[in-house]
Formats: structure tokens, C-alpha cells, sequence
């Protein structure tokens, strides 16, 4: 008889619930590195602290290399140390480059997160699993988020989105899960959130691309504010995962770069981080930067 978890059964059982408390450590090891696998929260998938992100202005500067050369761009970062991979449905053509450039590379020595979109009416989830599953040639998403949360009433809008996703997760097609958050009316709900083990949050020095009220703001986000929410989800148990490190290609100079990863781990000590690269020189510059912020 199959079994369906439920989100209230989820939320009673405690599988999502639990805290960390404050221990009084540094928040990164000494001698970490950006290629170290490390453990997001309660969800316990274990991801290298720098990802490929194929989403660069929703994967544009991906696309446009052409499957040969982003094939040997993936191939580069993968050996180069960088196990972990994400893309999204909102990124056009991403998820089957990515199953092609991956393929024949054995499953379980990295790790796969996609993102997907809650908000197209009369979509049924586990059909929209199974197309992005077929798309990028993987039998299981190590990491599934429901994209784009914008809204303070998000975790009741997509509430069969969140059923779909532990119903996915029994059926082994998942592993984690979580939700990436835009604006500050969203990000407000993420703590205390009972469902959500992983947490995607857009994290720089300056605010750039970051959460303000307005999720879709032109000026500059309120970078304690998301910051302290951070914190806060991280004392609950979730994995953090950040983006926005380049201020989606806003900071031209490499100091500013580098001023992104130390605040990112430093300040606000997220587990790991997603970049969009185009060519070796930035996967090289962006392993260096994370290492000289976790020195």
C-alpha cells in the first residue's frame, strides 16, 4: 500500500522540526576550502560549499556557449573539485545541457539541485518532476526548491507544491528540499518554517540584488535584516545556500567579489554558495576567492 506523507504528517512527526543550538564555534573550520563537502542542516545532503549555477540572467550566458563548450566548462569545474550543480526550470534549455554535459560521469560523486516554478496554474508537480528528472538524464534530485518565493503568503500558496515534494521524496526522486526566497515579506516566513530544510537566500556585501520590501526592488537590499535571517534559520537547522555573489554580474571589480564570499561565510556564515561561470578563468578566480575568505 503506498504511503503518502503529508505535510501535517511531516510537521507532526518531527522529520523537519529540530534546532541547533549556539555552540560558540567559528563559523567556518580552519583550513576549509571551497571544494570541502559540507552537510546543509537537518536535510543531511552533503554538497561542495561552491556550486555551478547555469542561471546566469536565467541562464542566457550559459546557453549561449553552446552545449560543446559548456560541456567542457562543467567538465572543468568538475575537476577542479566543484561537485555541485543547479539549475532551474525558469533557465530555459539548462536542465538537458546540464544532463548532457554531466553524462557518464558517475551519479553519485556529485550533486544535482534544481528549482522549480509554483506558480503556473493547472501544472501537476509529480508530472513536472518527472519532465525535469527525464530532461536532465538523473533518476533523483539531490536538491529540489520550489523557485522565485516572492509573496509573505508563499508557504500557504504552494502548499501541494510541498506535499508533491515529500510525496517525491518517499518515492526517492528527492533528497532535500527547500524553497529560494526574493524580498524581504517572503524571507520573514522562512524562520520558524517546519518544512523547509534547505533555504536559498541572496547574500552579498552590499545589498546588491539582495531582499528589500519590494522583491523586485532596482535599489539596494537591507543586507542585517537578511543577514540576521540567516542566522536565525541556520540556529533552526536548515542548510543555507546563497547567490547573488557577482551581484549578478554587478561587481566588475575583484575586490568586490571577494568582499561578496567573506561576507557570505564570514558574517553570515552560509554552508555554501552558487556561481555562474562562462569560462575557466572565473571558475579558477571564484575557488580562490572562497579560499582566501575561509582562510
Amino acid at each position: 500500500m503506498e504511503h503518502h506523507l503529508s505535510r501535517r504528517h511531516f510537521l507532526k512527526t518531527g522529520l523537519a522540526a529540530g534546532t541547533i543550538a549556539a555552540t560558540g564555534l567559528p563559523l567556518v573550520a580552519a583550513g576549509a576550502k571551497a571544494t570541502d563537502w559540507v552537510t546543509l542542516g537537518k536535510s543531511n545532503v552533503k554538497v561542495t560549499r561552491l556550486a555551478f549555477g547555469t542561471g546566469t540572467f536565467s541562464g542566457k550566458v550559459q546557453r549561449d556557449l553552446g552545449q560543446d563548450q559548456f560541456t567542457r566548462l562543467v567538465r572543468y569545474a568538475y575537476d577542479n573539485g566543484i561537485r555541485f550543480f543547479e539549475t532551474a526550470e525558469s533557465y530555459g534549455d539548462m536542465h538537458r545541457m546540464l544532463g548532457v554535459a554531466l553524462k557518464g560521469i558517475p551519479r553519485d560523486s556529485y550533486r544535482l539541485m534544481s528549482k522549480v516554478t509554483t506558480t503556473h496554474e493547472g501544472v501537476d508537480p509529480q508530472e513536472k518532476f518527472d519532465e525535469l528528472r527525464k530532461l536532465a538524464n538523473t533518476d533523483y534530485f539531490d536538491i529540489m526548491l520550489l523557485h522565485y518565493q516572492h509573496v509573505a503568503t508563499w508557504p500557504t500558496d504552494t502548499g501541494r507544491w510541498q506535499d508533491a515534494v515529500l510525496e517525491a521524496k518517499h518515492k526517492q526522486q528527492i533528497v532535500g528540499h527547500g524553497a529560494s526566497v526574493h524580498g524581504l515579506p517572503a524571507l520573514r516566513r522562512f524562520p520558524g518554517n517546519k518544512w523547509l530544510e534547505i533555504a536559498m537566500i541572496r547574500m552579498n556585501h552590499n545589498g546588491t540584488k539582495m531582499d528589500a520590501e519590494d522583491f523586485d526592488t532596482k535599489g539596494l537590499g537591507n543586507v542585517p535584516e537578511v543577514v540576521s535571517h540567516v542566522k536565525q534559520v541556520k540556529s533552526e537547522g536548515m542548510g543555507v545556500i546563497s547567490m547573488k555573489l557577482i551581484g549578478e554580474g554587478a561587481f566588475t571589480k575583484r575586490e568586490d567579489r571577494q568582499a561578496a564570499m567573506r561576507q557570505a561565510f564570514r558574517n553570515a556564515g552560509v554552508d555554501s554558495v552558487t556561481v555562474g561561470f562562462k569560462n575557466t578563468a572565473e571558475v579558477d578566480e571564484a575557488i580562490e576567492n572562497l579560499n582566501l575568505a575561509l582562510a
